[in-house]
């Protein structure tokens, strides 16, 4: 019978990855940088640990969706009270707070419950080219996602 291997858990050795959003697609990002925040491409995975590594997403407010998403994808969030729902666009939420957009497309990949909110916070989306995790030093990581310009 195999048992599955838990590595100890100083053992483990977490990267930071720098991803820039510029005219990637959002569901090809979102389930690339999923991945590496669960740590699938750990050889160490094991679905009950948190084993990912730290991503740094920039340039938010540059990513892009295919076909008429851009007007018909519907954001909704609801405050508590009755009548409390908000419904936005994807154009206007994109023009309000872009870094939410990857944050909830990410999020919903993520496993649901206490080890996704874990995973979750390891994911930091910034607008625009600059980000304060210099000192970590983050490997830049290619994602070959980018839309036909036709």
């Amino acid at each position: 019978m195999n048992k599955t291997s838990i590595p100890p858990i100083d053992s483990i050795n977490r990267q930071w990855y720098l991803v820039d959003a510029q005219d990637l697609t959002l569901g090809r990002l979102a389930s690339e940088v999923a991945s590496i925040l669960r740590g699938k491409k750990n050889p160490n995975f094991t679905p009950h640990l948190d084993l990912g590594d730290f991503v740094v997403v920039i340039n938010a407010e540059k990513i892009r969706v295919t076909g008429n998403k851009s007007s018909q994808k519907l954001y909704r969030r609801h405050s508590g009270r009755p009548g409390g729902m908000k419904v936005e666009t994807f154009n206007s939420l994109q023009a309000r707070i872009p870094e939410r957009i990857i944050e909830k497309a990410v999020k919903g990949m993520l496993p649901h419950n206490a080890l996704g909110r874990q995973l979750f916070r390891k994911l930091k989306v910034y607008r625009g080219s600059s980000h304060p995790h210099v000192a970590q030093k983050p490997q830049s990581l290619k994602i070959d996602s980018a839309i036909s310009s036709s």
